[in-house]
Formats: structure tokens, C-alpha cells, sequence
């Protein structure tokens, strides 16, 4: 059994990990340039640093509103139809980003206005994207593996900045076809989203059931352990719930309020770090360079932690201590002003935020199945993803204010700190004990 189960894990890994990698590549490197667009963007459009934080927040606010229906409708419609919809829909937006100018023009309103409506648009097209995977990775991988696969799955997040922050800088020098820098920077980087949704279409399979890149013993054993796991959830109450008592349950608010934490921090510091670095006096290309460094660390802190937590299983107190590396790091930020502390203390808060969401997500899946468990699982991410509006905002309006971040950072570690407090509260499932120790080689990362 014990050679079934690797052979068949590694089969699944092989076949879904790499390509969900790149597709959340992708997502992620669409979510976030902004912030390097910005370097050129606010300027040519006339964009405050209020304007632009609130902007950057209302794809959010679509996500919040949209993340639990789109992913009800992916698990009623099956993973492959759904995420290509989305992909697709959200690289055509975000190339939309580029011609503010005129679309402003033609519809005879204010550049703000253009650039509201689009990243309100961007976060309608991508909501359900991320939860979704999340929920389509429950269908494929028995409890024991999750932390690792979402670690693997969210090192797109790392790799995205890793390569995407000088990709970005390069691009902010690229000028022809009457488009500047920030314009041509949405159009290269939203053409891949286009073109991998039809890879999704091919490549991707609902269910295990219908693998035909598996054998059938391989199928047998992996839908046997994964029922097995939904009975003992059904058995210890948690298998049937509404879909108001999904997103109104106390458990979940709890996630929800953990994740909201993080995402203040996290994106708060995300769509402001190119401006950040560019402050030490560096040129845009040297800012994308630097601002790829605190990922770095993050993608290693990832990986270790995620293999220490399915180790050890000590879920909460993993999540815990790294927000509270989050918060050490994002706040420390602010109370510092030379450059090479700044940058070290925001490596060291990026080990903490990017560790956060693969230790974090095996927990609500310890409770949830089934339909519950998409609709659950949508809510933590859409009410968490609220801070994606509250953190941007802050920090852009802190800085009109006071004229520097340092207000900002040390608002958000704050944040931090609170989620540390809060996820040291939760209530963890034991996990399967069939699946306590994870086969010898099943994994390899």
C-alpha cells in the first residue's frame, strides 16, 4: 500500500503542481504589477497616491463579493471550464490597463474614474481563482499532503515577484507603437493568462475518476482514502452545512479574521514595495532587482516551514509564528530609516507572509468537505481578501498624509500581530491518523 500510495501521489503531483504553478504565476505577476506601472503610471495620468491605493484596493472589493458564487459555480461546473473562464477573462482586463487614457476619453470620464472601474473589473474576472485551486487541490490530495502541495502550489507567489519585479523594471523601459513603459508592461504581461486558459481547457481533470493519466488501481486507492477522509468529517459533524452556515460559522469567521491579517500586511506592503525601494534612490531597474530579494527569503521560509508543519502537525503554532515574523518584519520596516535595515527587515516580514497561506489552509480543510468546503473556503479567502482593500489604502493615504511610509508599515505589522494573537486561538482537527506520517519519498519538494 505504502508503494501505491507514493507512486500515485507523485503522479498527481507531477501532472497538477507544475501547471497550477504557472497559472497562479501568472495571476499573481497580473494582480501585483501595478506597483511598478505606478512608477510611471501616476504621473502620466494623474493619479494621487490616495487615488491610486484606492484603486489598487477595489479589485478586492469584487473579490469579496464574488469569490463564494464563482467558486460554488466551479464545483458545480468542474474545475477545468471554470479556471479557464476566469483566466481568460482576466487577461483581456488587464491589458485594458494600458489604454486608460483613450477609453477615458471616448466615454468622456476622468482617468480615475477609468482606472477604478478596470481594477474593480480585474477582481469580478479573477474572483473564485485562488480559493478555487485551493478547493480543486482538496478533490486531488488526501489531508496529510496539503500543506506541502499549497506550499508548492503558492511558491508562484515568490516566483512571480522573484522574476517578475526585474521583468517589470526591464518593461518600464520599453517605449514604440505610441505606448510608454507602464502600457506595454499590462500588455506583455497579460497576453500568457489568454494563452494558458486554453492549456487549462486540455490539460487539467476534474476529478480523479476521470484520470485517464492514472491507472485504475491508482484511481481505486486515491478515491478510497479521499471518501474515507470526507466520512470521518461527516462522523465528527463537519460534512453537512449550508451555505450561510459555511460562511457564518464561528470557525470560519476565526480563519477568515487570521487571513484578513495577513493580507493587510501582505498586500499593503506588496503594491507600494517598488515605490519603497525607489526611495533609496535607485533606478527602475535596480528596484526591480531589490524588490525581488525579500521573496527570496520568503520562498525559502516557505518551503521549511510547510515540511516542519506536516512533520509535526502543530498547524496553529506554525501559522502563529509566522505572522509573527510578519509583524516583527513589516513594522520593523517603518521604525528604520537606512536602506539596507529597510530592505532586511522586509525580508524578513516576507519570510512570515509568504509562509502564512500553506501552513493556514490545511486547517479550514480539516473541517470542511464536499460543497461546504468550497463554499467555506471562498468565504475565509473573499473576507480575508478585504484587506487587500484596507492595507493599500491605508498605507497610500498615510503617505499623502504624513509624507512617508513609515506610518503605514508600522499600522500594518500592527495588523500582523493581531492575526498572531488570533491564530493562536484556533481549533485544529487532529488529522487522519491513517495519514499522521506521510509515506517515506511520497513527496519529494
Amino acid at each position: 500500500m505504502n508503494e501505491l500510495e507514493t507512486r500515485t501521489i507523485r503522479k498527481v503531483m507531477r501532472r497538477i503542481v507544475p501547471f497550477l504553478i504557472l497559472c497562479y504565476f501568472v495571476a499573481y505577476l497580473d494582480r501585483v504589477n501595478v506597483g511598478f506601472a505606478k512608477l510611471q503610471m501616476n504621473a502620466a495620468l494623474g493619479l494621487s497616491e490616495t487615488a491610486y491605493a484606492l484603486g489598487a484596493g477595489l479589485f478586492f472589493v469584487a473579490y469579496f463579493l464574488l469569490e463564494v458564487p464563482s467558486n460554488l459555480a466551479l464545483n458545480r461546473f468542474g474545475a477545468r471550464l471554470w479556471i479557464a473562464r476566469i483566466m481568460a477573462s482576466w487577461g483581456l482586463v488587464s491589458a485594458l490597463f494600458a489604454f486608460i487614457d483613450p477609453i477615458s476619453r471616448s466615454l468622456g470620464v476622468s482617468n480615475e474614474v477609468t482606472f477604478y472601474t478596470l481594477r474593480f473589473l480585474l477582481g469580478v474576472m479573477e474572483a473564485g481563482f485562488y480559493p478555487g485551486v485551493i478547493f480543486y487541490l482538496t478533490l486531488w490530495f488526501p489531508a496529510i499532503y496539503r500543506a506541502r502541495v499549497v506550499s508548492l502550489f503558492m511558491l508562484a507567489i515568490p516566483f512571480s515577484s522573484i522574476i517578475g519585479a526585474p521583468l517589470s523594471g526591464a518593461l518600464l523601459g520599453i517605449t514604440g507603437a505610441g505606448l510608454a513603459g507602464w502600457q506595454w508592461l499590462f500588455v506583455l504581461e497579460a497576453a500568457p493568462s489568454v494563452l494558458l486558459s486554453i492549456g487549462v481547457i486540455f490539460y487539467l481533470t476534474d476529478r480523479p475518476v476521470l484520470a485517464t493519466w492514472l491507472n485504475k488501481e491508482e484511481i481505486d486507492w486515491l478515491d478510497t482514502r479521499l471518501a474515507q477522509e470526507a466520512k470521518e468529517k461527516v462522523a465528527a459533524g463537519h460534512g453537512h452545512m449550508s451555505l450561510w452556515q459555511s460562511i457564518s460559522n464561528p470557525r470560519i469567521l476565526a480563519c477568515a479574521a487570521v487571513y484578513f491579517c495577513l493580507n493587510a500586511a501582505s498586500y499593503g506592503v506588496a503594491f507600494f514595495l517598488p515605490s519603497i525601494i525607489k526611495g533609496f534612490g535607485v533606478s527602475n531597474l535596480q528596484a526591480g532587482f531589490l524588490a525581488a530579494l525579500p521573496f527570496v527569503f520568503g520562498a525559502i521560509g516557505m518551503v521549511t516551514l510547510s515540511r516542519n508543519s506536516d512533520r509535526t502537525l502543530k498547524r496553529r503554532e506554525h501559522v502563529a509564528f509566522a505572522l509573527a515574523l510578519a509583524a516583527v518584519g513589516v513594522a520593523g520596516a517603518g521604525m528604520v530609516s537606512a536602506p539596507v535595515l529597510i530592505l532586511g527587515l522586509l525580508c524578513l516580514g516576507q519570510i512570515g507572509v509568504s509562509s502564512v497561506p500553506p501552513l493556514f489552509w490545511p486547517i479550514p480543510s480539516s473541517f470542511l468537505t464536499g460543497a461546504s468546503a468550497a463554499a467555506g473556503i471562498a468565504a475565509i479567502n473573499s473576507i480575508g481578501n478585504l484587506s487587500g482593500f484596507f492595507g493599500p489604502y491605508m498605507m497610500g493615504y498615510l503617505h499623502d498624509k504624513t509624507g512617508s511610509f513609515t506610518t503605514g508599515l508600522i499600522l500594518l505589522g500592527s495588523v500582523a500581530a493581531i492575526g498572531t494573537v488570533i491564530a493562536l486561538r484556533l481549533k485544529v482537527e487532529s488529522e487522519t491518523p491513517s495519514a499522521a506520517v506521510a509515506p517515506k519519498g511520497a513527496v519529494a519538494h
